[in-house]
């Protein structure tokens, strides 16, 4: 009798985000955290009893956060500002391209339960844009981490990178993907999966989905390269135009609007440098509707299944 298949344990980001801000806080008392009413959500809850004097909740007022956040860093320091994605980057977009990118501050923003994460809430709280409205700022990295190994990982690099970025994590559940021990580096992709007949590329909670793709795909003998684009800017050019040549086609998908986020910046590199067929998967240009965040990427052709038929397609066009 075979042993049932077991699903691969599932971990929320934010706890690996917490677990590592607390430890380098022990280390570096300028560690500081600033929020808006979102000790819970941010799982700050256990910083707070640890360092209580260096927790500043903000309440219900991003764009005071930001500003807070750019005060704390030009007086030495280390903070890292925690908020719902949608409102962190949408209500103080004027504050983080004014106080943290056009200063180059060193300030760490963090938008949390990003993407459709907070599904039922709807598309207010539905952060499908950010992307967009950050990776078109200056000085500023943007960073989607794809499991709880890369989570930490990133947390410890903006801890040492001497200037502002923005971390965007989920609280949707996903399983480990990168060894433990992996180290975040700013701009280069990781190969999880090589591949010659289609690259299928994401970051974030897509990434192990196209890893179930490519595993549908092999079932039918196609060779899928799997690519994790945790840095969305600057995004690795050389990983992309490898990519392209060596397989000729190009599969995005992305918890965000298809204009202007991950499928977008690889695009522009694949248009300027080695043009092949290209498929861009996501919210395609509308309001996400309410739903879980599982249901809705289903919806927008983003499950395994549905991410594999697209690169099927884009094959025979090669």
């Amino acid at each position: 009798m075979n042993a049932p298949v077991l699903s691969p344990k599932l971990y929320d980001c934010r706890d690996a985000f917490a677990e590592t801000l607390e430890r380098l806080a022990s280390e570096n008392d300028t560690v500081v955290a600033v929020c808006n009413d979102s000790v819970g959500s941010s799982k700050l809850g256990n910083f707070k009893t640890k360092f209580p004097e260096r927790l500043i909740n903000v309440g219900i007022a991003e764009q005071n956060m930001v500003g807070v956040g750019a005060g704390l860093a030009n007086g030495g320091r280390l903070p890292f500002v925690c908020g719902a994605a949608p409102f962190l980057t949408g209500r103080a977009l004027e504050q983080i391209k004014a106080d943290i990118s056009y200063s180059n501050a060193n300030v760490k923003l963090v938008g949390i339960s990003s993407g459709m994460a907070y599904g039922e809430l709807g598309p207010t709280h539905h952060s499908i844009e950010d992307f967009a409205w950050m990776r078109v700022l200056p000085n500023l990295p943007v960073i989607a981490p794809c499991d709880r190994i890369e989570t930490a990982a990133a947390v410890e690099w903006a801890a040492h990178y001497a200037g502002p970025c923005f971390l965007r994590l989920s609280r949707v559940g996903v399983p480990d993907l990168l060894p433990e021990g992996h180290q975040y580096v700013l701009g280069k992709a990781n190969m999880l999966r090589d591949g010659a007949d289609v690259t299928l590329i994401a970051n974030g909670t897509l990434t192990h989905r196209m890893m179930k793709a490519a595993d549908i795909l092999g079932g039918l003998g196609i060779s899928a390269r799997v690519l994790n684009m945790a840095t969305v800017r600057p995004i690795d050019e050389e990983a992309i135009i490898t990519a392209a040549k060596e397989t000729g086609a190009i599969v995005t998908a992305e918890e965000h609007s298809v204009f202007g986020g991950l499928g977008s910046a690889v695009a522009e590199v694949v248009v300027d440098h080695a043009p092949v067929p290209m498929k861009r998967l996501g919210v395609p240009g509308i309001f996400a509707p309410t739903g879980s965040a599982e249901f809705l990427l289903d919806e927008f052709g983003m499950s395994p299944a549905a991410i594999a038929e697209a690169a099927q397609a884009l094959i025979r066009r090669k």
